[in-house]
């Protein structure tokens, strides 16, 4: 019995040794669909390219920046940012979206910034020794007069603009040559009662 037993053992098994072929099959037919020159394999490279093409793109060889309507860059902060911005590598789309966020901000800050200095020098020439004090509005008549003698409406208007008609140094110097020619008789100096903001006297447009 035992040796029938393995014999009928052994002829099993060799019997089911040509059932378990067709279990390769599936594996050779994988192989042949990465190899079709056609098959569904060959579509990766396509598909990979698209999703490459959607991707941003980086930074340009040179940024061109449009400042808000009405407004001006400073180019030196331009530069910084540009420079920022192609280190982050950020396309043009992009940088201009970030600098019109703090365009705004750095303008309002900028101007804050000059109210304050300008606050400042009025303060200062209020209290210079040399023209300020009880005599301020008699002083900048003499400044006033010395710059409508050797100055330019160009340069009045500078001054008006950028705020510097209230810096003590620059009454300073008009003062000195006001007196200087006032010595020689071109200039009555008339007492008169001192404004508020000494450039509104000496810069009738100062804002």
């Amino acid at each position: 019995m035992s040796e029938e037993t393995l014999m009928t053992d052994a002829a099993t098994t060799t019997d089911s040794a040509p059932a378990s072929q067709p279990a390769a099959e599936p594996a050779t037919a994988a192989v042949e669909a990465v190899q079709q020159p056609d098959g569904q394999a060959t579509d990766a490279a396509p598909a990979a390219e698209a999703k490459a093409e959607d991707k941003p793109q980086g930074a340009p060889e040179a940024y061109e920046f449009t400042p808000p309507e009405g407004k001006e860059f400073d180019a030196d902060v331009l530069g910084v940012f540009a420079e920022a911005a192609k280190e982050a590598n950020l396309p043009q789309d992009a940088a201009q979206k970030v600098l019109d966020k703090i365009a705004p901000a750095l303008a309002d800050k900028q101007a804050r910034m000059m109210e304050a200095a300008r606050t400042e020098w009025t303060q200062s020439a209020k209290a210079d020794k040399e023209f300020g004090g009880d005599k301020l509005g008699e002083n900048l008549g003499i400044a006033k007069k010395a710059l409508s003698t050797f100055g330019t409406p160009e340069l009045t208007a500078l001054l008006n603009e950028s705020g510097l008609g209230n810096h003590p140094e620059i009454i300073r110097a008009f003062y000195r040559a006001g007196k200087a020619i006032s010595e020689d008789g071109f200039i009555a100096g008339k007492s008169k009662p001192a404004e508020s903001d000494p450039a509104k006297r000496l810069f009738p447009n100062q804002a």
